[in-house]
């Protein structure tokens, strides 16, 4: 037992304890003061015990310095942290206290309430991080091999009840340091956060990673394009920017209705920018391509899931392409077979595999669920479709819902979505396969208009006609005020699915 922090993120703090580590709505923080304050919730979570054995511990704290606090604070304990998200319903809510069945809730005074009757009905207590860094400092905390559970991330759910994903201290220190060494991360780093904290986008490339390498990240209270675009023209200077495709649209979209003026003055300081990354969904091409002419930045795009932390990326040196998620990060394997489990040459499409020390430990209570996601040599079945091309991996999409089997064919949602994009009356397009008896699957889009803009079925089926292999074009036609998605910016294409009856 020991008082000093024996995980390799909180070591490495340390090491940079006078230096500023968060930036939120309530001052200025250095890691010593992180590590101070998440000693004092660790022995506050112990209380008469020598280690919490792992016990699960929810936590829904707002974004900042509690945030982070909180989440060292259980693993100190010995704890697995089990983050909420605070814009959930009750009942999603509900499913991750019942499924990961935890000894007890943290809460701030802004999200006490909304847990509170969730939490009684489990007698479950509910802490407050304010109070549990008020305690003293403990004596000695338990010492934590890298085996041990650290975290538990729920899936996103798009296909079905989210999963809690678990990884162990070495697997988070794995995922971190990679992610650390592929973008050169370094104390001189200055970040914004600006997404949610339940998911592993958020926890682990925005957060984590940044503090493992001593950087300083700010925290937006909530997204706002217009404050965002301010704060990047603003001092300290800023080096790193994470976000979704989601986010990046609503950028773009304030910053070419700037003036002139201002939109000059936003590409000077986003030239000083040293990295500019998206993720967690595919980057269109076209949104690329406005985003380079607005800032002069290639955005990097990179690929993830809640299962593997970061998988795939295009290089922070060297050739960014356009619609590819690049190439396996340090330690990472990856191939592509088809259905019988044969890897495929490269030009040939089929399942993306992964293995490496980035790769989780399982599904939390679900061991047949663990079982069928990995083949017998170890690589994890990502259900992604992607292609091998000159080196790069491009995805075309979810085996589950962004491959359209019609007509014999096997189509990517993906591809047909990039081309409808194109279409001057078209903002946003999702395009799903709807159950035929005749086809198999009908190609089906939905699409968001610009004002004012009017698109019938067969003014589309002659657009993508030009573009598209005629079984690729759609033959069902949705307009839609807007498209259904999940917080993480990612449309939730079984509702679009369920629409057809």
């Amino acid at each position: 037992m020991t008082h000093q922090p024996n995980l390799p993120l909180l070591t490495h703090a340390q090491a940079h304890s006078e230096r500023e580590a968060i930036v939120d709505g309530t001052g200025v923080y250095r890691y010593g003061q992180l590590l101070e304050a998440s000693a004092r919730i660790a022995a506050a979570l112990l209380g008469p015990r020598t280690d919490l054995g792992a016990e699960r511990v929810c936590f829904m704290v707002a974004p900042g310095f509690d945030y982070v606090a909180s989440l060292w604070g259980i693993f100190r304990a010995g704890g697995v942290a089990v983050p909420l998200c605070v814009s959930h319903p009750a009942p999603e809510l509900a499913h991750v206290l019942d499924d990961a069945k935890p000894s007890l809730v943290i809460a701030d005074a802004e999200h006490r309430d909304k847990l509170a009757s969730l939490a009684a009905e489990r007698k479950l207590p509910v802490l407050e991080p304010a109070a549990l860094r008020g305690g003293p400092l403990p004596q000695a905390l338990p010492a934590l091999t890298p085996e041990r559970h650290a975290l538990l991330i729920y899936t996103s759910g798009t296909t079905g009840k989210p999963k809690a994903a678990i990884s162990t201290h070495a697997i988070l220190e794995a995922q971190v340091s990679s992610i650390q060494r592929a973008w050169e991360m370094s104390p001189s780093d200055r970040l914004l956060h600006v997404l949610p904290l339940h998911h592993l986008h958020g926890v682990l490339n925005a957060l984590s990673a940044p503090l493992y390498a001593g950087a300083c990240v700010e925290f937006a209270p909530r997204f706002d394009a217009a404050v965002v675009l301010q704060r990047f023209c603003a001092a300290p200077a800023l080096t790193l920017f994470m976000a979704v495709p989601t986010i990046y649209t609503r950028l773009v979209q304030e910053a070419e209705a700037l003036p002139e003026a201002g939109r000059r003055e936003l590409r000077e300081h986003l030239q000083r920018f040293r990295l500019i990354v998206s993720g967690s969904a595919a980057l269109p091409v076209s949104l690329l391509a406005r985003f380079e002419a607005l800032s002069g930045h290639v955005l990097l795009e990179r690929y993830g899931m809640t299962e593997l932390g970061m998988a795939l990326g295009n290089p922070l040196h060297g050739e960014r392409r356009p619609g590819s998620v690049g190439v396996p990060f340090p330690e990472v394997e990856a191939r592509i077979v088809d259905e019988s489990g044969q890897a495929l040459p490269e030009g040939q499409q089929g399942e993306l595999q992964i293995r490496g020390p980035n790769v989780f430990a399982g599904y939390f209570g679900k061991p047949e669920a663990t079982r069928a996601a990995f083949t017998q040599d170890g690589f994890f079945r990502t259900g992604d479709v992607a292609i091998l091309e000159r080196g790069y991996y491009r995805l075309l999409g979810r085996e589950s819902v962004d491959i359209i089997k019609t007509g014999g064919y096997k189509v990517s949602a993906l591809e047909i979505e990039e081309a409808l994009r194109e279409h001057p009356a078209v903002v946003e397009v999702a395009v799903v396969g709807v159950p035929d008896p005749e086809w198999g699957e009908r190609v089906a889009a939905h699409v968001v208009l610009r004002e004012q803009s009017t698109l019938s079925l067969s003014e589309l089926r002659s657009f993508g006609k030009e573009r598209l292999a005629s079984y690729k074009v759609p033959s069902l036609l949705r307009c839609e005020e807007s498209l259904p998605r999940n917080v993480m910016g990612k449309v939730h294409k079984p509702t679009l699915v369920a629409a057809w009856g």
